[in-house]
């Protein structure tokens, strides 16, 4: 290997420049980045790129970038440290199901699931830290869950997304939880406003998903076979329902079995009916609902010999039905 293919750097926890090899000549920026840097997990590589702290050649760049033999990638690892989230007692928590293994808890919309930046208060975490020092990390730094900064989460929901978010309690209820998430036995259902003209009743969306090219914020439903050779996406499946028709919005209740990052707004964008008030996929301003109309109603599981069975129901919440109360909406028209 040449001084060129070596990657140099600065502190172990500052900013870290490194050179692209000829071995990763055409690659994902996140996938050269997690070769390049292996001591940081994946997610933290995803969490370094969506927050701005990994440059290409001095300009930010979309994790579905790809890089060239002598490429400078810059990545600001402090900025995505994995610091331990903060307690923060007494903070507002609403807990729709608790036992010693696990607890079903009602996110608002607006609430980060968990801190991006050390210090960070006001989410989800903060909160369920307040509650179950269990959660809190040890001095020998184990945790419940994938990271001292989001201890406990099974899995996470957008910030503007509502509803039921699971956590487990204990390292054993997470490690059965989080393979009953990977194989499709943890049920999660969604309410959403969608506008109903031309929607069928029922149906299923089966577009795979990839990080959009162009942008970071979005993913991109490959809906034509080029685009699935192009982008290598990720299988998504999500069964839909409409549950009522009022005026010129749908109430519709939607399941998935392995929920990718956004699917459900990206899907629904992709036959044509944006989620409302989902400016980033096309929808329209709702300046009354000041969100995407989407949240997670119910969360269902079986049961084993770890955690007991439970099936949680979080009712609509009132922003969203006053949508559908209402009568022709107030808007702002979007582009895509």
């Amino acid at each position: 290997m040449t001084d060129a293919d070596q990657p140099h750097a600065s502190a172990a926890h500052g900013p870290r420049e490194l050179v692209v090899p000829a071995s990763l000549e055409g690659a994902r920026l996140d996938k050269a980045l997690a070769e390049l840097v292996p001591e940081l997990s994946r997610a933290r590589v995803k969490r370094a790129i969506d927050m701005g702290a990994v440059r290409v050649n001095g300009r930010r760049q979309a994790k579905g970038a790809t890089v060239n033999e002598g490429d400078l990638l810059r990545i600001d690892v402090a900025q995505v440290a994995d610091a331990p989230a903060v307690a923060s007692a007494g903070a507002p928590l609403r807990v729709l199901f608790e036992t010693n293994e696990v607890a079903v808890v009602d996110k608002l919309a607006g609430q980060p699931t968990a801190p991006l930046r050390p210090g960070e208060v006001g989410t989800l975490v903060n909160a369920l830290l307040g509650k179950y020092p269990e959660l809190v990390p040890g001095d020998d730094g184990a945790v419940v869950g994938h990271s001292a900064r989001e201890p406990g989460i099974v899995h996470r929901l957008d910030t503007e997304t509502s509803g039921a978010v699971v956590v487990a309690r204990t390292p054993a209820a997470f490690e059965t939880l989080k393979t009953a998430l990977k194989e499709g036995r943890l049920e999660k259902h969604y309410l959403l406003v969608c506008a109903e003209q031309s929607l069928p009743d029922e149906g299923t969306i089966e577009f795979p998903l990839a990080n959009h090219p162009k942008d970071q914020r979005r993913v991109y439903p490959c809906v034509h076979p080029r685009d699935v050779m192009r982008y290598e996406p990720r299988p998504a499946t999500t069964h839909y329902r409409v549950i009522r028709r009022a005026g010129t919005w749908a109430l519709v209740e939607s399941k998935v079995d392995k929920a990718l990052r956004h699917q459900i707004r990206a899907h629904f964008a992709a036959i044509g009916h944006p989620l409302a008030g989902d400016e980033l996929y096309g929808g329209h301003v709702i300046r009354a609902l000041g969100r995407h109309a989407l949240h997670a109603s119910r969360v269902a599981f079986g049961g084993d010999g770890t955690v007991g069975a439970f099936d949680v129901t979080v009712p609509l919440p009132k922003d969203m039905a006053a949508l559908l109360e209402a009568g022709p909406p107030d808007t702002t028209e979007t582009g895509d």
